[in-house]
């Protein structure tokens, strides 16, 4: 049988295993993030793919020397099997940081250590969803929770967002429409603070709307917010779980906040969901790592991690300023949004271009970015780009953005040549030749 005789295959026909796998296994997808590192870590690209924490401002030299004791103290402990559940000392911990957005009901026993936020995704559908089942999403979407739903064989259903989030409208629309189509719609997903990739951030108005909606209809609503802490301005939102204790899974993780290779997360859920949460956990993973969980206790413990966060904040904005400023002076025909906080701008580009398309001129002219496609399962966001500011310099930042300039400018130009460009195609090009 030749590899091109089950063209809607995704498992190579060739291979010996071929029939084999489970039907889950073919919905498996690569991550289009994932797809660029190896091209975009060349140090001679300017990424502006990956959503990597800039992590040089850590102290590394004096937690090392603290990691160095904990380990001659409790390193029995510390490379040992732990709970599923996770570290009793790192469940109290992750409560003061919870606290800074209005969760404040909850208590250790609560708390469920997970594997980074993507295993804590996983967890989620694995208990609540079956093959078939609904769950709606926000549009565009979160790459990684989009592989997770695809491997669980769940339909993926998008609702509406504009500036302010989540439209409520949109989001009862949605789940009338699959109810009245006899789906089941198990949860709602969302990252309501400075969106992946979107970049916007839900209302303070309409938080409570999108909760009693889901209430009424008896849909979950799974709340993962890795970038709650990182407003520029140092302002937070009110997490939806400290409107609703019984109706919210609140996800978080350190991988934005502190350091993303110590894979640890955290899950705070109503008790029967909670319960499911840790048998799950201990069957996927058996327990989340203690030596990660000890690493971020004693960071915890020993260092102003507010003041981290903080300086945090002060060097994104600068990041997220100079890439407003770049795309203001290099690609003024692209419309954005400028983002309160996190780590992204949701691009738009000119009708006639294809960002997916485009990707391949974009590296041989070294820069890179995430197609919108990579945040779609349906094959939407062609006219959007995810352009990330926080790893690069403000100094590649504006060279990353000229790069793409060029690149974009010369697609408007082939664009324009055959008659697939906009009418004022030729103004756009004209930016083409403008120098610092």
């Amino acid at each position: 049988m030749s590899e091109t005789e089950n063209p809607k295959s995704k498992v190579f026909n060739s291979d010996p295993w071929y029939g084999s796998y489970a039907a889950r296994a073919d919905n498996m997808r690569a991550s289009e993030i994932r797809a660029l590192f190896a091209t975009a870590s060349r140090p001679d690209v300017v990424s502006l793919a990956g959503g990597m924490p800039y992590l040089k401002y850590l102290p590394f030299k004096e937690l090392s020397q603290l990691i160095a004791k904990m380990l001659v103290d409790k390193g029995d402990v510390a490379w040992q099997y732990g709970s599923a559940q996770g570290d009793p000392h790192l469940r109290e911990d992750v409560l003061q940081i919870m606290a800074l957005e209005g969760i404040k009901d909850v208590q250790p026993d609560d708390v469920v250590i997970s594997n980074g936020s993507q295993n804590a995704i996983d967890l989620v559908t694995r208990i609540m969803c079956d093959p078939g089942d609904v769950v709606i999403t926000e549009a565009p979407n979160y790459v990684g929770a989009l592989g997770v739903f695809a491997s669980f064989q769940v339909e993926v259903v998008n609702a509406m967002t504009d500036a302010d989030g989540l439209i409520p409208e949109s989001f009862e629309e949605t789940i009338v429409a699959q109810q009245k189509a006899g789906k089941k719609v198990k949860f709602l997903y969302t990252v309501p603070n400075f969106h992946n990739p979107a970049g916007v951030t839900m209302s303070v108005e309409r938080r409570p709307k999108i909760l009693e909606i889901a209430r009424r209809h008896h849909v979950l609503v799974v709340e993962d917010n890795p970038y709650g802490l990182l407003g520029f301005n140092g302002q937070t939102y009110p997490a939806l779980r400290s409107m609703d204790a019984e109706n919210v899974v609140y996800l978080s993780s350190f991988s934005k906040i502190i350091a993303p290779g110590m894979r640890i997360a955290w899950i705070v859920a109503p008790p029967g969901i909670r319960k499911k949460l840790i048998l799950a956990n201990e069957a996927s993973i058996l327990c989340p790592p203690n030596m990660s969980q000890m690493t971020i206790t004693t960071y915890l413990d020993n260092f102003d991690w507010k003041k981290q966060i903080s300086q945090y904040r002060g060097m994104y904005k600068e990041r997220c300023d100079t890439m407003d400023a770049a795309l203001k002076k290099y690609l003024p025909y692209c419309s954005w949004n400028k983002p309160k906080g996190g780590f992204y701008i949701w691009l738009q580009i000119p009708e006639g271009l294809n960002s997916k398309e485009m990707l391949p001129r974009a590296i041989t002219a070294k820069v890179a970015y995430v197609a919108g496609t990579g945040f779609y399962l349906d094959g939407s966001g062609t006219h959007h780009m995810r352009l990330s500011f926080c790893y690069p310099t403000p100094e590649k930042i504006t060279l990353g953005i000229k790069r793409l300039a060029g690149v974009m400018n010369s697609e408007l130009k082939t664009a324009e040549l055959f008659g697939t460009a906009p009418a004022d195609a030729d103004t756009h090009a004209r930016h083409e030749d403008r120098k610092d």
